[in-house]
């Protein structure tokens, strides 16, 4: 996993490699920042004058413990040089670490912010490459967290370990040493601390990661409300379930916050813990050294344990004290934010090991020699068990130029049937070959180029009418986009709107009717000129002569086009060569309009039902007038 996501880094190990550097610097000045103020209260401790009749009692108090010491001597003008020169350099390195401390920082943001560019910049490639088998695997809603929460997890846990991560171990380590130089029984008292604190935050994780794991699955089902509500808000206000959905989203967002809190208080734990150890620290090491100190300055038989100690020692071992123990709080924040991360991690690395079940093979064919279809025997199951087939032993052959009819019940398979001839699925059994050659040998891009499908839920995107229609041909001119607008009858409402071609589509062509949106989206694939052209349902929010007068253009710009029409109104079929009849996966029978009216039920009765229908309304409208 930790492998997966360096790949990320790319570019950006230069700043990651500085800002440890930087903060190794920091770390290695900060650490002799006290060593130096120790010497120097022993130099001031310890300094005398020669020659001089008078002395002066100097009583040094540290920390507000007096420490009874009196301390003959004073300081000269060479002693105060001495004094001057020990706080230059305290200065120097104080500013040399607090710039390493900038650096370090500047290099972790850049470094962490364009990790999680790339890691983004990766996940939707690697979405994009997805078949929609791949697809169906992952939810819209889980697909848009791992892309956003997800990713920032992941990025605030990189920007702690090349930072914090790096500073705690090596001001813990750096600190220690300084201490056990310093007095070893005092920094073998630390060492038991830093220990004890290390033992009791390893408990929390166990307690916290497998609520995380909980969470991040309860994110996804918030993100899922909030998904539904936003894309039907129209439905939910014609049916004024307005309070309903809120109680949905309330349930859903009340599961991710009860999660959370127990998951951040089993976390907020760990501060009163490193806390209450460090004062206790603090409160042992100057008792400890008050006593060594004063002891083995008044009785000359007083041994100290672990080594002589003076003031300037007392006050560099409280500093250290308090190092190593910040050191271990800052260290318990990576834990913190590495364990909310690992999840997140997990759920990213899952992403981008998934392969597209489809991928083009190596020299596939690019060329497309006409639109011929055939159906080879196929079978297909979207389990991928033979026993569970949504399409049973599909077989037929479709010539160049063809006008192809598909009609049948809800569930008869018939968008499972023309999706296999894009390769948006592989086959099952069997084969589907375009131009001759199999679908799996093609180029994918090269076919699906030669293959323009309007699907049954026609999305347009946001941006101009123009930008919509150039999905279908990039390059394509704005004549060209004229001309494809007034094949798909897209023109005449196109030229009503105040700016046109360059009206501006709201996500989801939410700002135009149903049947707008379907005409544009047929303008969308007639304008890529391909040979093999796909409408599944994608006129039934269009009137019956709009839908008539779009296939009449069809033939006429496209006669060397196979057209392939899936509809449930008769009258889109005609004109039709053949009309294919689906009934519970399987072909049912195929014909001309003639034909299936006497050998298809399933057909004669579609008709007799439409044409009824339409009868009754000719005779309404005949008793109104």
């Amino acid at each position: 996993m930790i492998g997966k996501l360096a790949k990320s880094v790319r570019e950006y190990k230069t700043p990651s490699i500085l800002s440890v550097v930087f903060i190794a610097l920091e770390v290695v000045l900060e650490v002799f920042l006290p060593l130096v103020c120790s010497d120097l209260v022993n130099f001031i401790e310890g300094s005398s004058v020669p020659g001089m009749d008078t002395a002066i009692t100097h009583n040094f108090t540290l920390l507000g413990i007096n420490t009874g010491v009196s301390v003959t001597g004073a300081l000269d003008a060479g002693a105060i040089g001495y004094v001057f020169a020990y706080a230059g350099m305290l200065i120097a390195m104080a500013g040399l670490s607090l710039t390493c401390g900038l650096l370090s920082g500047m290099f972790c943001a850049r470094a962490s912010a364009g990790f999680a560019k790339n890691l983004r910049k990766d996940l939707y490639y690697t979405i994009q490459d997805f078949s929609f088998e791949n697809i169906d695997t992952f939810s819209t809603s889980s697909l848009v967290t791992r892309l956003t929460t997800d990713v920032t997890n992941v990025q605030n846990a990189y920007m702690m370990i090349i930072r914090i991560a790096v500073r705690s171990p090596l001001m813990f380590l750096a600190s220690l040493i300084m201490a056990f130089m310093k007095n070893w029984f005092i920094a073998l008292i630390f060492l038991g601390a830093a220990l004890l604190l290390l033992g009791a935050m390893a408990l929390i994780p166990r307690k916290a990661m497998p609520i995380f794991n909980r969470v991040f699955k309860k994110y996804d089902n918030m993100n899922l409300r909030i998904q539904e509500n936003v894309h039907a808000a129209r439905a939910v206000k014609a049916f004024v379930r307005e309070d309903y959905e809120i109680q949905k989203f309330d349930t859903a967002a009340t599961d991710v916050r009860k999660d959370f809190t127990k998951a951040e208080t089993l976390l907020a734990l760990s501060n009163p813990i490193v806390y209450f150890i460090m004062f206790v620290l603090i409160l042992t090491t100057c008792t400890l050294c008050t006593v060594f100190i004063v002891n083995g300055q008044t009785d000359p038989n007083f041994h100290t344990i672990g080594g002589e100690l003076n003031l300037g020692d007392l006050s560099a071992l409280v500093q250290y004290a308090i190092m190593i123990l910040m050191s271990m709080i800052m260290l318990v924040m990576v834990f913190v934010m590495i364990v909310m991360a690992v999840e997140s991690a997990r759920r990213i690395v899952t992403v981008l090991d998934t392969k597209s079940t489809l991928e083009s093979p190596e020299g596939g064919k690019t060329e497309v020699a006409d639109g011929s279809i055939e159906f080879d025997h196929v079978d297909f199951s979207y389990a991928g068990d033979d026993e569970k087939c949504a399409l049973k032993d599909a077989d037929i052959k479709i010539k160049s130029g063809e006008v192809i009819g598909i009609l049948g019940g809800t569930g008869s398979s018939k968008t499972t049937l023309v999706q296999l001839i894009p390769r948006l699925y592989d086959v099952t059994e069997g084969s589907v070959k375009v131009g001759g050659v199999d679908v799996r040998e093609y180029d994918l891009e090269s076919l699906r180029k030669n293959v323009a499908m309007v699907l049954q839920k026609n999305v347009l995107f946001s941006g101009t009418i123009k930008e919509n229609i150039r999905w279908g041909k990039p390059d394509a001119t704005d004549e060209e986009i004229v001309e494809a607008c007034k094949l798909a009858q897209a023109d005449e409402f196109i030229s009503q709107m105040p700016d046109g071609y360059d009206t501006f589509i709201e996500q989801g062509g939410t700002n135009v009717s149903g049947g707008q949106r379907q005409r544009l989206c047929i303008a969308r694939a007639l304008i890529a000129s391909p040979k093999i052209i796909i409408f599944d349902d994608s006129t039934s929010a269009v009137d019956t002569k709009t839908d008539a007068l779009i296939r009449q253009a069809m033939k006429e710009s496209l006669p060397e086009a196979t057209k392939i029409i899936i509809a449930q109104r008769v009258s889109s079929f005609e004109g039709a060569d053949r009309i294919i009849v689906m009934d519970g996966g399987r072909i049912s029978a195929v014909g001309t309009h003639d034909e299936l009216m006497k050998s298809s039920p399933i057909y004669r009765e579609a008709y007799e039902i439409q044409n009824k229908k339409s009868d009754d309304e000719e005779g309404n409208d005949a008793v109104a007038e």
